[in-house]
């Protein structure tokens, strides 16, 4: 069975908003919903939410759609865009963001559906394609998703990968593993820690020194990867529009 997506509808407009949840509540390939009633709502929702999809009404005060869907582009695992509007002007910049679909007010039943299959189908594809690492566990050998993975830390001759239910052993040098995962987003913190830039819970900088947390886990910035760190921190804050 396909897994079921979560989404953020951000509408400024409550009848609006409230029509679209109502809608998508029936629709059964939908998990969870998640809403905002503007652009800087929408960007808290997306920091707090791991979500699949996000409805975005374009004209909304101080963040627009076309704003929020900038950003999330920048996103290291972005979630798919799909416009809700009744402006029809907007379509070509839309599609020009790697928008997933764009949807006219009033929105209509079956091309919600429509939408949502569309969705549910891409979703599907990026799992079936996600990379797999073989680790070892309990004496046997088993493949978990890399999307899985929090953080690596390194652990003697071996490097101990840590997910929300277990760890795993891998033996692998850290440098090694660096320069395979450099597609992906994860970051060197430490000559101990490589981290998953999208667990990164918060983090605590300095000019000498720093820490993230991860799943709870407090972990150490050496001095060398501050710029590193406070970069990422920089890509992705949120800054006001004057």
């Amino acid at each position: 069975m396909a897994r079921r997506l979560n989404v953020l509808v951000t509408d400024d407009e409550l009848p609006a908003l409230e029509g679209l949840v109502r809608m998508l509540r029936q629709d059964s390939r939908i998990a969870k919903i998640y809403t905002a009633s503007s652009g800087i709502e929408a960007i808290h929702a997306l920091e707090q939410h791991e979500v699949d999809a996000v409805f975005l009404d374009i004209h909304m005060p101080s963040l627009s759609g076309i704003d929020i869907a900038r950003m999330i582009n920048r996103f290291a695992n972005p979630p798919a865009v799909v416009f809700v509007t009744a402006d029809e002007t907007k379509a070509l910049e839309a599609f020009d963001l790697k928008a997933s679909d764009y949807l006219l007010k009033p929105v209509d039943d079956a091309r919600l559906l429509e939408s949502v299959r569309r969705l549910s189908h891409a979703r599907e594809d990026i799992l079936n394609t996600e990379p797999m690492v073989t680790v070892e566990h309990l004496g046997t050998s088993r493949l978990i998703k890399r999307e899985d993975i929090l953080y690596a830390e390194a652990r003697g001759d071996y490097i101990r990968l840590h997910t929300e239910d277990a760890s795993y052993l891998l033996r692998v040098a850290m440098a090694e593993l660096e320069r395979q995962w450099a597609d992906g987003d994860f970051i060197r913190i430490h000559r101990s820690y490589l981290v998953s830039a999208r667990h990164i819970q918060h983090m605590k900088l300095s000019a000498a020194k720093g820490s993230v947390w991860v799943d709870g886990a407090e972990l150490p910035v050496s001095r060398r990867s501050l710029p590193i760190v406070r970069d990422l921190l920089n890509r992705t804050r949120v800054r006001s529009h004057r």
